[in-house]
This record gives structure tokens, sequence and C-alpha cells, in this order.
């Protein structure tokens, strides 16, 4: 295995393995400012362009914080995404780094039947890709349980600028006690900065 420069380095051995396999050996300016920053467990508004490694960050730091492993049967990631299509690409690109391990990752399809969702959620899901509407749902219907929630991160957060979005939101988070929150987009918006005044305690920016 080659010699990974840091932050990669001290990224769980099945991550590093998976990044020799795919090839990427040198991390972006944003990785180098953001990846330790995240594992330190603080609350972050990260912000970078397009093409910054923003996705690859999320999916790296939310395996490392679950020791890539399966656990229990409640999830202990979220991952907040704009819409379906979104959610696709995320489960996509959390495959690349999951293919061959035990980690449970699971896209809420909100073209699925509500009721699907919750039975197979209620299987065991370690990782929960899924919009902000049918999360706020499943939890109305009892379908989830937030309560081992580690890692709460939201992709690409400019889509919160829609009300129905922004309100689902607040109300999701009500529902979890404590956790990290990770919110990544390309700038930080004033709408974006205002989530401080509700979950975003003592948060940090970082971005390149």
């Amino acid at each position: 295995m080659p010699v990974f420069p840091a932050p990669f380095k001290k990224l769980h051995s099945h991550l590093l393995e998976t990044l020799e396999r795919l090839e990427i050996n040198t991390p972006t300016d944003f990785q180098k400012e953001s990846i330790s920053l995240i594992k330190s467990g603080t609350n972050l508004f990260c912000t970078a362009e397009k093409n910054s490694g923003k996705t690859t960050t999320l999916v790296l730091t939310t395996l490392q914080k679950l020791k890539c492993e399966a656990e229990g049967n409640t999830p202990r990631a979220i991952v907040l995404v704009a819409d379906n299509d979104k959610g696709k690409e995320m489960n996509e690109a959390f495959l690349a780094y999951t293919r061959y391990s035990e980690i449970r990752v699971y896209h809420a399809n909100e073209k699925e039947h509500i009721d699907l969702l919750k039975s197979e959620i209620f299987e065991g899901v370690d990782v929960l890709i899924v919009t902000p509407n049918t999360l706020d749902k499943l939890l109305r219907l009892y379908g989830v349980n937030l309560s081992q929630v580690k890692l709460f991160s939201i992709d690409d957060a400019e889509f919160l600028a829609q009300a129905n979005a922004y309100k689902s939101l607040l109300a999701i988070t009500e529902s979890i006690t404590k956790c990290q929150y990770v919110i990544y987009s390309e700038k930080l918006t004033p709408g974006i900065k205002r989530l401080d005044s509700y979950f975003m305690e003592h948060s940090r920016v970082v971005g390149v």
C-alpha cells in the first residue's frame, strides 16, 4: 500500500485500500482543509466550488465516523440531499467505498411507497440518504429512529433556500438529541448561516 499524505494517511485501513484501488492518491485543497476538522467532531459549514472533492470528503468522513462497520439496526449517519436524483448519485458515490465492506447504505427512494421505505429501514441501516420531505414524513409515521445518529451531513445545501426543505430540516433536527452536523455548499449564504441559531452550535467555517 502506498504512503498517503495527510489527511488521508489517518483514515481507516478499508478506506485507504479503496483509495488505492480507485487510484486516488492526493487530497484536494478542500480535503486538506476539511477532513481533519470533520474528524474532530465539530459542527462545520464546508464551502468550496464544484469538483473540489466535497462529495468524496462526505463519503470518507462518514465511513470513518462509523469505523466502516455495520452496527445495530437504526441509522448512525444521515445524508440529506436535495432530490431523488441527488440521492441516487450520492448512493453511487458511497457504493464505490462500501462494495467490499459490511456497512449498510440505504437510499430512501421517494418514488417508492412510504411503507416499503419503513420496512427496509427497519431491517437495518447504517447510513441513510434521504430528502428532507421524505425524512420528515418517515419521522411523523414512526418509520425511522434517529436516536443513534452520530453524523448528519447536508449535501449541496443551497436547496435549503426552498421554504419547505428548510422547514422540514428544522423539524427533523428537533428529533435529534445530539450529533455532529456538517453542511456542504458552494457558498455560505445568509439562509444557510442562519442555521447557527438552530442546531449548528459552536460551528466553524472551512473552505477554499
